[in-house]
């Protein structure tokens, strides 16, 4: 991507994704300053997803304002949209995974209610 120091870019940075400005870039990497949250980081073991019982579940913070990360070249992309304000965007951003969970959580619940009835079908 042959980026300009001001540009502001879309970037994908370990499971989060932000608004930022070129700082620089090295081809494979590029050094993104955050702005904006876009989607929180995700919470928990990434190579056991979705396992509570992970032995390290990780707590993932999200990039502070200003925060410089070193994303990889093609995770940045351009954006041409409005940057909102940082603090809005992530309260934005938490929000919006606090209820990406919530929705799972209920599709388990939903998932063990199911096998219930199965399981009693089945007669286990």
């Amino acid at each position: 991507m042959e980026a300009q120091q001001q540009s502001i870019v879309k970037a994908d940075y370990k499971t989060g994704t932000y608004l930022g400005r070129i700082v620089e870039t090295d081809g494979r990497r590029t050094l993104v300053e955050v702005l904006a949250v876009l989607r929180h980081p995700t919470q928990g073991d990434l190579h056991s997803s979705f396992d509570p019982d992970a032995p390290i579940f990780h707590e993932r913070r999200a990039s502070a304002y200003r925060e410089k990360v070193w994303a990889m070249s093609h995770e940045v992309k351009p954006y041409a949209g409005e940057v909102p304000e940082y603090q809005a965007s992530l309260a934005a951003a938490f929000a919006a995974e606090e209820e990406r969970i919530d929705r799972m959580r209920r599709w388990a619940e939903r998932c063990l209610t199911q096998l219930a009835s199965l399981k009693s079908d089945y007669r286990l």
